[in-house]
């Protein structure tokens, strides 16, 4: 499957429009958790893996590749991989979906009226 990129058909839409583009992007599987994993700087192949709950070699190596295509993750030349600033800007921008995410879950864990009955 091909990286999105804006101005291209993507999976849920034919416009290409950029949001559909990085919504498709970052709705792969693992795709996030990568670049959770290196927010706080670079990180080597085995160690992402292992951070990422040991998810299979071959998956971890076409979701980076997915990334460094995008633009959001580089590969430096000792082999640890790192977000680029762009993927900073797309962790950023996460930011506000992150803090709605735990109101969310305080939420849902105080009980419903209606589970009382």
């Amino acid at each position: 499957m091909a990286t999105p990129r804006p101005g291209r058909a993507v999976r849920g839409s034919s416009t290409g429009r950029p949001l559909m583009a990085a919504l498709d992007l970052f709705g792969r599987r693992w795709n996030l958790r990568i670049i959770w994993e290196l927010q706080h700087g670079p990180v080597g192949f085995r160690a992402l893996q292992e951070r990422c709950d040991s998810m299979s070699s071959s998956v971890l190596r076409q979701r980076l590749t997915e990334l460094v295509d995008a633009g959001v993750v580089e590969q430096h030349p000792d082999t640890t991989y790192a977000l680029t600033e762009l993927g900073h800007s797309a962790r950023r921008a996460l930011r506000p979906l992150i803090r709605w995410s735990t109101d969310w879950a305080a939420t849902l864990s105080t009980p419903d009226p209606e589970d009382a009955r």
